[in-house]
């Protein structure tokens, strides 16, 4: 970890990424603003079920230009104990923008402030072009500015596992962390500690592996929701390496918990 600024062409292709990602989002539909909104306390929820008190399934609409499918309630799905999202070619209504694929995006209905974010999934595995994700999120669509903690398994490599976070949509954080295993192979728990004090902590199988603390750029400060989803890109092969499809990929859920600090 560094704190030089980074080559010309990689905060183009940042800037680029940052700009398509905040067009999309703040096109989604608006939930609720800060102040209709829940701030959510601790909860741990098995994903047996669908809980419409706590979690959205998006549906008819898609994000950014880089995200080549649009978004299905019936792409989620729970069964035994744990929940799935499928991306694959069935289409997407008009409301999706005409993308190629559709997917799945899960997203809780309150905002978290401060705390420990947790999940165990299995990622998406197939090959280049895709991202499974464990994020938190506010932006345009909450009435906020665009802040975000991220963790993402890339399907090119899914021995690794990306980390990064915005700020008033200054991205261009990213470390790549090698997991030792192959994150589509099997269940792991992923944790994002987010302190009050100026530090975010990453942590895989209880293990920490990554930190920031500010020193490349203010940390988020903005109650976030917490979200989940699997897209392939359009337009970015550098970063996810092309997209081939080659039937249905699947991301699988079995828990997720959230200790307020």
């Amino acid at each position: 970890m560094h704190d030089d600024p980074a080559p010309r062409p990689a905060r183009l292709r940042r800037w680029a990424l940052g700009a398509a990602l905040l067009a999309g989002l703040a096109a989604v539909p608006a939930l609720a603003a800060p102040a209709q909104a829940a701030i959510g306390g601790s909860f741990a929820d098995e994903l047996d079920g669908f809980d419409t008190t706590r979690w959205y399934k998006a549906d008819g609409y898609s994000n950014g230009g880089m995200f080549d499918a649009g978004w299905r309630a019936d792409h989620v799905w729970h069964s035994g104990g744990v929940m799935g999202i499928n991306l694959d070619d069935a289409g997407c209504p008009d409301a999706c923008s005409g993308r190629r694929y559709a997917s799945g995006e899960y997203r809780t209905t309150d905002l978290y402030s401060y705390g420990r974010f947790e999940v165990r999934m299995r990622a998406a595995g197939g090959g280049a072009g895709t991202v499974t994700s464990f994020f938190t999120y506010t932006g345009p669509s909450d009435g906020q500015p665009w802040d975000e903690i991220d963790v993402e398994i890339l399907g090119k490599n899914t021995w690794q596992m990306q980390t990064n976070y915005f700020t008033d949509g200054v991205g261009g954080h990213e470390s790549v962390i090698d997991l030792g295993f192959d994150a589509a192979a099997g269940f792991h728990d992923y944790a994002i500690e987010w302190w009050d004090g100026g530090t975010i902590n990453w942590f895989v199988d209880g293990r920490l592996v990554h930190q920031e603390d500010g020193s490349r750029g203010p940390l988020p400060t903005h109650p976030q929701r917490i979200m989940m989803n699997l897209w392939p890109g359009t337009g970015v092969d550098g970063w996810l390496g092309p997209f081939s499809y080659s039937g249905q990929r699947t991301a699988t859920y079995d828990w997720v918990r959230y200790s307020r600090y």
